[in-house]
């Protein structure tokens, strides 16, 4: 089954957005993720110091079907961060190759971001901007199959 979530992204402020929503809504945060838990990447400098503590991934479930998912913004990453491009259109599929399809289709005019590839936190997981503007990240949980 495909589900689609909302994925949001701030600049140093998610935990405190998430408590917030978290008021709102109700429940418990099944995951939080820093980024100094995160295994050094090729090619890529070191976090900040600052930046190691920022929230890497956060979700809160809204209901059995709905998850709001975010992080901050850190490193390289940041200087293109702007309110308005702060959100991604999160997808979860069953297999690889649909995963693959999806990437394929919505980069078509595009431009992707990260090609899908499996990931150090257990999903095959890419992300690309479509031809109008909208961020899509695209996975699939490797460790339910």
């Amino acid at each position: 089954m495909t589900t689609i979530n909302i994925y949001l992204t701030f600049n140093g402020n998610c935990e405190e957005a998430f408590g917030f929503y978290k008021s709102v809504f109700g429940g418990e945060f099944p995951y939080v993720g820093r980024f100094n838990e995160m295994p050094p990447q090729e090619g890529m400098p070191p976090l900040s110091e600052a930046d190691q503590n920022k929230i890497m991934h956060m979700s809160l479930p809204i209901s059995k079907e709905t998850i709001l998912m975010g992080s901050d913004i850190a490193g390289p990453w940041a200087a293109g961060y702007k309110v308005g491009n702060n959100f991604s259109i999160s997808i979860g599929t069953d297999s690889n190759e649909e995963a693959d399809r999806l990437m394929a289709e919505l980069s078509a005019g595009g431009k992707v971001t990260m090609p899908m590839d499996k990931t150090f936190w257990g999903s095959y997981f890419g992300m690309l901007t479509d031809q109008f503007g909208i961020n899509w990240m695209i996975s699939v949980d490797l460790q339910q199959h």
